[in-house]
């Protein structure tokens, strides 16, 4: 049996995205994270998918940002977003968080906003702020 490669997270399934946006990029061929962070990793390549597919730069933007989030193990559709929405919106700006301000940042936006979802526990914080201190930088802002 051959192992397959896995592609990523959808993006479509990411919280609070536009599916006729999405709907544009996967006509162009990009339908998961991976996809999009090796297509969308510079400010130039980002402008030529988004000239290409016909969405806004800044929604290109939006979804490299929170496919590079969801590179976390256990960030993803909902997650991502918290983090995202919350001005969390990369591996390096998570990296520079002490996950215990953090913690308290989170659960004050979760509370502040009416965020559909749940704050994350010290431990998934804990987590996602060490191994976004471990991974590499794969996009330029």
């Amino acid at each position: 049996m051959v192992a397959r490669k896995r592609r990523g997270f959808r993006l479509r399934d990411f919280r609070g995205v536009n599916p006729e946006q999405v709907a544009k990029l996967e006509a162009q061929g990009i339908r998961y994270t991976e996809q999009l962070l090796a297509a969308g990793g510079t400010h130039g390549d980002r402008a030529a998918l988004a000239a290409k597919a016909g969405v806004p730069e800044s929604v290109v933007l939006e979804l490299v940002r929170l496919s590079d989030l969801a590179r976390l193990p256990g960030v993803k559709g909902i997650r991502a977003r918290l983090y995202y929405d919350a001005g969390v919106d990369s591996i390096e700006r998570m990296a520079a968080w002490e996950p215990q301000a953090l913690l308290r940042m989170l659960g004050d936006y979760v509370e502040r906003t009416g965020f559909d979802g749940i704050a994350p526990l010290p431990k998934e914080v804990q987590s996602c702020v060490a191994r976004a201190r471990g991974l590499p930088r794969i996009v330029e802002y």
